[in-house]
């Protein structure tokens, strides 16, 4: 910052400018000060007035050019010089005392309340209003002449004065004198309050430090072992006392932890409902756009597109657990058609380790309802038609279990063992049937050990009862003795109608008609395919007509009272899975282990498939289909461990149309019909030839 020195000079004729402050009334003093002085100015000379030259103190210091010209430079701090610096406190904690860190640097220079008021301000106005304030401004004093006045509008001030403030009649004094102004309409009162803020108390108290002894002993050697024998000793008594008490708390504990497991479970479950209730709900909020599709939405391309129909790709399941398993079984509830179970394993047998069951459900996609892992790789399942907390599971181990969701914990409620007859190889396939006499629960198992096997639910066991021993080709043994073969089961279905017949598929490819009351024989053996029988299904409506696929890349649908099939297709590659669809009686789906869906219906087309779709990436195999026993959607699972939702558009469920006049007849009696009617173009060649 820079210093330098200036001389104030006075100009003759310029008055000094002085501003009245409000409550201040000119004296007498000066008003005789102002009458002098324009008496001295209208024509006697003061000595001042007649020369203007600068008048220095002898005792100045006189100083050279350069000098005078010099900066000299000061740096302003905020630290206060004068505050103490060596401030210290007592600590208790440490017993000793403490310098203060921190200092109040602040210094109140100056410091003045003033009264000042803007007149337009509205404090002014309503000042004026109540009478407080007289009528009268302060009249600023400048040094121009009163031609030159200019109103200064900004920076006039209000002052508490009698004079000025009449003589004007465009103030705001007297407009507001004659308009009173209200507040507002509804004659609102201001009213304020302020209370008082209580003083800050400090209070702190002091204890006295405890009381110290100085102790000083020697000790010779058996001093110390005789104190080490006498510790020893206390510790053992220690321990058995510790072990009395811990075997009476072990008494207590196994007495009060059924009460403490009971009331845990009790919150946790109420917890655990009202947590899957707000999970659902967020879950429906985030995939809203997925559930408006799968309600609403219809392709209305397919009004382009002839004959032919389209899947529309709707939920994902996956579960990060199950990553490195392939889906190796598919199967929907018949009586909760939102819920559906995924059987989990593998088809190579080099790769065989653990496999896991796990529940999806439509309302909350995102994690599965029901997990249970399992030792061994699940390859088929089957949920109970009346009873679908039921859930029948085979394993590569040759083990068959049953599963009830509602009982707590991972391991299933029956589960077969080498004593009570489990197989010795893999179980392909698990069907449900009706209750026997006694009304148990049994279901039935296929095997590669060529055993078909009826598994009764008696109280906590398994009882078993082989149905049929499948036998292959009559193989030679030594000495040339002749051995029948065992045929290798891969597949089986029962009939939706006659409860005693049933089909098997065996790995030679061979399909072989069965019945619960003929154990050694077949009905009838059909010549199917070249490869091995991978499913095999009874159609839901027409009691004659069943369908077959086979890793020979062909779908064959039969009529169990003929040797030949009847349509042959070929996929051009080898089909892991075929079902029929619930709502007509010529619909089927096959998968392929190109990652296609192919969707028949033999109404509309008897020799290609009405819709070739890719759904999967490209290296990812197909391995099940199934429908959805009541919407209009299809879950496809891969080896990749996960399950696809694909909607069917109208094309793939089009019924036929009426004729103008007719009622569309409705009902089982129609699907029956229909597929009646495909059957007999291809019967009548034969009998005309006959």
């Amino acid at each position: 910052m820079s210093i330098s020195n200036a001389a104030a000079t006075m100009k003759k004729g310029v008055p000094a400018q002085k501003a009245a402050l409000p409550g201040a009334k000119p004296t007498k003093a000066a008003a005789k000060k102002k009458e002098g002085a324009v008496d001295n100015s209208d024509g006697i000379t003061d000595d001042w007035s007649h020369g203007k030259g600068l008048i220095k103190p002898p005792d100045q210091l006189e100083l050279t050019e350069t000098e005078l010209n010099e900066e000299i430079t000061r740096i302003l701090t905020t630290n206060n010089p004068h505050a103490p610096q060596n401030i210290v406190h007592y600590s208790f904690k440490e017993r000793a005392y403490k310098p203060t860190g921190v200092v109040d640097q602040m210094v109140v220079l100056f410091e003045l309340e003033g009264s000042l008021v803007h007149q337009d301000s509205d404090e002014a106005r309503r000042l004026r209003a109540k009478g407080d304030l007289p009528k009268e401004t302060a009249t600023v004093a400048t040094g121009t002449e009163p031609d030159e006045e200019k109103p200064d509008t900004l920076g006039t001030l209000v002052e508490v004065d009698e004079a000025g403030e009449e003589d004007r009649p465009d103030s705001a004094a007297s407009k507001a004198d004659m308009e009173p102004k209200a507040t507002n309409q509804f004659k609102f009162s201001e009213r304020a309050s302020q209370t008082l803020n209580n003083p800050l108390r400090e209070r702190s108290c002091q204890t006295e430090p405890p009381s110290r002894s100085i102790f000083a002993a020697t000790a010779n050697q058996w001093e110390i072992y005789d104190a080490y024998v006498e510790e020893l000793q206390k510790q053992e008594k220690n321990k058995e006392k510790q072990k009395a008490a811990a075997s009476k708390k072990d008494t207590d504990k196994s007495k009060k932890k059924p009460m403490l497991m009971e009331t845990q479970n009790d919150d946790l479950t109420k917890v655990r409902k009202s947590a899957k209730i707000l999970e659902r709900m967020v879950h429906q909020n985030i995939f809203d756009d997925i559930a408006q599709d799968f309600k609403y939405f219809e392709d209305a391309s397919d009004a382009f597109r002839g004959q032919e129909g389209t899947l529309l790709p709707l939920w994902k399941f996956q579960y990060d657990k199950a990553k490195g398993l392939s889906v190796t079984a598919l199967c929907w509830s018949q009586k909760h058609q939102d819920l559906f179970a995924v059987g989990m394993g593998s088809y190579d047998f080099s790769k065989q380790g653990r496999g896991m069951l796990v529940h999806y459900t439509l309302k909350n996609t995102t994690f599965p309802e029901y997990i249970y892992p399992t030792d061994s790789g699940v390859l088929c399942l089957d949920i109970h038609e009346q009873h679908p907390l039921l859930v029948a599971v085979g394993f590569y181990d040759g083990c068959v279990a049953v599963y009830n969701l509602k009982k707590k914990g991972l391991e299933p409620v029956y589960k077969s063992t080498a004593k009570t007859g489990k197989h010795t190889d893999p179980v392909w396939q698990v069907r449900w049937q009706k209750d026997d006499m006694d009304n148990n629960r049994n279901f039935y198992s296929v095997s590669s050990d060529g055993r078909v096997v009826s598994w009764t639910l008696v109280k906590n066991e398994l009882v078993f009862t082989d149905i049929i021993r499948l036998s292959g080709a009559v193989s030679e043994g030594p000495e040339g003795a002749q051995q029948p073969g065992i045929a290798c089961g891969t597949a089986f279905d029962f009939h939706k109608q006659i409860d005693y017949l049933f089909l098997v598929g065996t790995e030679e490819g061979k399909i072989h008609k069965c019945s619960k009351t003929y154990s050694s024989q077949f009905l009838e053996t059909y010549d199917a395919h070249s490869m091995s029988v991978e499913a095999i299904r009874w159609n839901h409506f027409h009691p004659k007509v069943f369908i077959s696929c086979s890793s020979d890349w062909t779908v064959k649908i039969w009529d169990h009272t003929i040797n030949t099939p009847m349509f042959t297709f070929d996929l051009k590659a080898a089909v892991g899975d075929v079902a029929w669809a619930p709502y007509s009686s010529t619909v089927f789906a096959a998968v392929t282990t190109d990652g296609k869906v192919h969707v028949f219906d033999l109404s509309v087309n008897k020799y290609e498939a009405i819709c070739q779709q890719s759904v999967v990436a490209k290296k990812t195999k197909l391995t099940h289909i199934d429908f959805n026993p009541i919407h209009p959607i299809v879950t496809v699972g891969d080896d990749r461990g996960s399950v696809s939702s694909f909607k069917l558009s109208p094309n793939l469920r089009k019924k036929p149309e009426a004729k103008k006049g007719q009622v569309q007849p409705k009902g089982p009696e129609v699907e029956v019909a229909k597929m009646e009617e495909l059957l007999s173009l291809l019967r009548e060649p034969e009998h005309g030839t006959a």
